[in-house]
């Protein structure tokens, strides 16, 4: 990787394995979850759509000349431990999880993809593309918020509690991977405190999408 910037491969990397178990994580909630089958297999096409993205990575690795298993590795462990600890308990906390949880850490990976060389930062925004994922959550969850106005309340706790477990997960991959946490310094420059004003927007626009308040 003589011709790129440090931390590209662990940028691809986290999000290789990211997309992975994100197509894993997916089916087994559409499995798991979706009241009917429409639903499953509507969140099945998300999943394959994961795939799909995770193969794009994992060849975008493989033409660097590194292992694509071996960019991965590193991140196993506090991505993995960030599913178990943000297990939903039903489909309102899946699509909850899907949108709002998912987006505020692939949020971090796109500010981080800011610095890298054109043709990593093209691959970067192809596989964070939202893909129909918040047409889907939110109108199902709008549709069960209709349904049971109980669930507001709920599902906003279930999203502050995703938000805090995705920085808690960041920092743990920060602290083990100091090359991708200085792609992120050097993407925002000075202007750090805005960068994190944007996390804060986007996640904020995503609950007022899904008629829930953000809070603290």
């Amino acid at each position: 990787m003589s011709d790129s910037p440090a931390g590209v491969a662990d940028l691809l990397g986290v999000l290789a394995y990211a997309e992975l178990t994100a197509f894993l994580r997916l089916a087994e909630d559409a499995t798991r979850h979706a009241p009917s089958l429409a639903d499953r297999a509507a969140l099945g096409d998300l999943a394959a759509t994961e795939y799909a993205h995770f193969r794009l990575l994992h060849d975008r690795i493989a033409s660097l000349g590194i292992d694509p298993e071996e960019a991965m590795a590193p991140f196993v462990g506090p991505l993995d431990d960030w599913h178990t600890q943000t297990t939903p308990g039903d489909w309102p906390e899946a699509l909850v999880k899907a949108y709002v949880g998912t987006g505020i850490a692939l949020d971090f990976y796109r500010e981080a993809a800011a610095g890298v060389d054109a043709e990593t930062r093209r691959l970067v925004d192809e596989v964070l593309a939202d893909e129909g994922r918040s047409q889907f959550a939110v109108e199902r969850v709008g549709a069960a918020i209709k349904e049971d106005p109980t669930l507001s309340g709920r599902l906003a706790l279930w999203a502050r509690r995703l938000v805090g477990e995705s920085l808690s997960q960041g920092q743990h991959v920060a602290a083990a991977r100091p090359e991708l946490a200085e792609l992120l310094v050097e993407a925002a420059g000075e202007d750090i405190g805005r960068m994190f004003a944007r996390l804060t927007e986007a996640h904020g626009r995503r609950m007022a999408a899904m008629g829930l308040t953000p809070g603290p």
